[in-house]
């Protein structure tokens, strides 16, 4: 139990953060084929796989909710301040965790070598959502004043499709977000409801309906594709997490409220790369105690 409420606690940490992908947290705790299966049980005619998905959805659930309140709260702050740390120690992630997900999934890998192409259908795919991320200027506020029918479709669709982004190791939810230009409003209307102040509710309703919708349309295509063609996935994922070196180089560029310039080698923290190494063996520590 232990393990999926970090795990859900971590993925709400990165996917709150642009460039960085929750998926990518799922995967790398060995959580990603329950959280992907859950996702799709949730509606099964089976009762005992709706309730088990159920019981598995509270207890990431629970870790998702108090990351995502403390990253909407206090760590969006901190990330803003020290950008270019967070993205060394993110790097770590992935650079050290590529080779364990290859060594992990090697019966995908192996004599497949043909499906390399999906691997740089994976880097194309994330350095063009980056692309589009930092050139985008979208919605600024989401109180219920400023919140015309447009907005509300526009916020709908956003939602439904980072919520898509979500469960793709490499994509983050929050890159999404920014492609649609509503990330900066959809923080500050968590963290205004998180202060009680009620007029963001009507915009976090919708964008709760379109985070379902996202869940019930995407989630179904993607177990199948899992199931049926996992050497193809597996390849692409890498190149999603390859993609996402160029999208976490850039995160700092797409802060709304202080733009950085991209990381650079002089803005790069060998410490914080490094801790990101360590975090990866540290997660994969737990996930062998856990499963003892």
């Amino acid at each position: 139990m232990l393990i999926k409420i970090i795990g859900g606690f971590l993925m709400a940490l990165a996917d709150s953060v642009p460039g960085v992908s929750g998926g990518t947290i799922a995967f790398l705790m060995g959580l990603y084929d329950d959280f992907i299966t859950s996702l799709n049980n949730i509606v099964s005619k089976d009762k005992e796989k709706r309730k088990k998905a159920i019981l598995f959805l509270i207890k990431l659930g629970s870790g998702w909710i108090v990351g995502m309140a403390m990253a909407a709260l206090v760590i969006k702050a901190v990330f803003e301040k020290h950008i270019y740390n967070i993205s060394s120690l993110f790097l770590g992630f992935i650079v050290f965790a590529i080779p364990l997900i290859i060594y992990e999934e090697k019966e995908s890998f192996k004599g497949k070598y043909q499906n390399v192409i999906f691997t740089l259908f994976g880097i194309a795919l994330v350095a063009g959502v980056t692309y589009l991320s930092t050139n985008v200027k979208g919605i600024n506020d989401l109180s219920f004043s400023n919140l015309t029918f447009a907005n509300g479709i526009f916020l709908f669709l956003g939602a439904m499709c980072a919520i898509s982004a979500m469960v793709l190791p490499g994509i983050s939810g929050s890159t999404i977000l920014l492609v649609f230009g509503i990330y900066q409003a959809v923080m500050s209307a968590i963290s205004g409801f998180l202060h009680f102040e009620f007029t963001y509710m009507p915009a976090l309703i919708i964008f709760g309906i379109g985070v379902i919708a996202g869940v019930l349309t995407v989630v179904k295509g993607l177990k199948f594709l899992l199931e049926k063609h996992r050497s193809a996935i597996m390849y692409t994922i890498v190149g999603m997490m390859l993609g996402s070196f160029y999208a976490i180089v850039m995160g700092p560029t797409s802060l709304k409220e202080n733009p950085r310039p991209a990381l650079s080698f002089d803005t790069f923290n060998i410490l914080f790369f490094v801790i990101g190494g360590v975090v990866i063996f540290g997660i994969q520590g737990l996930k062998r105690i856990s499963k003892h």
